[in-house]
């Protein structure tokens, strides 16, 4: 693929070309120049756009595709294509699937339906067979098949043994192992935060107190094991100053914050609308201020859309009764400058991929060209229109939002929206 992309300001604090307003030449998917203006050679592709911004890749830690046995939901290949519209050139998937991700065969099977993709998916394992929280999966297998992590989705391992054995067992081979953080049995049926606002809608209170004694358990057991661990989607302000506690420590141990819990709060939920149930729930103002500075002064490693697709069968229900999740690819930019600097939340959306095992790319000459591309300033509001993900259920519908997407050139591939 060669392509010239034409007055593009570059965001990369590792670029030697940072902040700079310059041509791009890329060649059999490498960067091959960078100036100030550069002349087509070959009549290759011409990328101008309006304001056009460029970064290295943005990652996401936490997507659900649904395929397979939830390809009503999504699919493997319209997920990926909405991840490249939506900026990221690489997604980890979730195991939360039908059947389960716990076999060696089942990450090939996603791995082989992700190929000669501009967005590169990279599959999490469950942690448990069926994710079922009884006994392990195969993880050292799933490891070998390009498993970069061992996960149950949104499920709590209520057993703290198995959590110890995890953790004791995948140091053999530098697993990674990720805990959702939630107390089941203090949490119970609750759908809300509890607080105010649950009592007065007569919903079913889940408190902050449910994710910060499994964030405590947890990171007592890192310390015992001296493991690896990554705690996924934190949404209160004490499961902040724990980990910032454990980091004092030296404890290996990164955790995320989903995006929809750093812009939005329980408040959201006064019409009862289904598209705001999430796990862990909104949560309060204060909660989100302290992320927002956990993200600032790096207790909060980065962040994801936690991405999860979900039939209108399941979301147009009453509220009890309807599944977690929202799509988030989609207003992932827009809605983290609502609170960041672009220069801030292309940081964030870069963030994490070390961590994964996935290789960091820069926009350097000579470097394989690995690139998102937006225009930070335009302001819109986010509807059914910006949306390319099969499921609809998108908590943003309504929201101003502050920057939009353009796509990526990755792999070898140029998407643009």
């Amino acid at each position: 693929m060669n392509a010239l992309i034409k007055s593009a300001t570059i965001v990369d604090s590792k670029s030697e070309f940072h902040n700079e307003t310059v041509d791009i030449l890329i060649e059999k998917g490498r960067i091959s120049k960078i100036s100030k203006r550069i002349s087509n050679p070959d009549d290759y592709k011409e990328i101008k756009l309006d304001n056009l911004h460029v970064s290295q890749g943005w990652f996401d830690s936490s997507v659900s595709f649904g395929e397979p046995g939830y390809e009503e939901r999504e699919t493997i290949d319209n997920g990926l294509k909405t991840a490249a519209q939506s900026g990221f050139t690489a997604v980890a998937l979730n195991p939360n699937t039908n059947p389960v991700i716990d076999s060696f065969a089942d990450v090939t099977f996603v791995k082989a339906k992700a190929q000669n993709k501009a967005t590169s998916l990279y599959p999490i394992g469950a942690l448990t067979k069926a994710s079922n929280s009884l006994d392990l999966a195969e993880l050292y297998d799933m490891r070998n098949a390009g498993a970069v992590a061992f996960y149950d989705y949104q499920k709590p391992i209520s057993n703290p043994n198995l959590l110890k054995i995890a953790l004791q067992y995948a140091s053999n081979f530098d697993g990674l192992v990720l805990s959702f953080p939630q107390e089941s049995k203090i949490s119970g049926l609750g759908v809300a935060n509890e607080n105010v606002s649950s009592t007065r809608l007569g919903l079913k209170g889940n408190p902050g107190l449910a994710e910060e004694l499994q964030v405590a358990r947890d990171l007592f057991l890192l310390e015992y094991t001296e493991g690896k661990l990554h705690i996924p989607t934190i949404s209160t302000a004490k499961s902040v100053e724990l980990i910032r506690e454990a980091k004092a420590k030296k404890l290996d141990v990164t955790c995320s914050v989903a995006i929809h819990n750093l812009v939005m709060t329980d408040d959201k939920l006064n019409d009862f609308d289904t598209r705001y149930k999430v796990l862990p729930p909104l949560r309060t103002k204060g909660d989100c201020d302290a992320l927002i500075e956990g993200l600032k002064d790096g207790t909060i490693d980065m962040v994801t859309t936690d991405h999860n697709p979900i039939d209108v069968e399941n979301k147009k229900i009453e509220f009890d009764h309807a599944k977690y999740g929202t799509i988030g690819l989609e207003a992932a930019f827009g809605a983290l400058q609502t609170v960041f600097t672009t220069k801030k939340a292309v940081s964030l959306l870069t963030q994490g991929k070390a961590r994964f095992g996935i290789k960091e790319t820069y926009i350097n000459i000579g470097e394989t060209a690995n690139l998102s591309l937006f225009n930070p300033d335009k302001k819109y509001q986010f509807d059914k229109a910006d949306i390319s993900s099969k499921s609809k259920n998108s908590a943003y519908l309504g929201m101003d939002l502050k920057g939009k997407v353009y796509g990526v050139i990755a792999n070898n591939k140029v998407v643009i929206k």
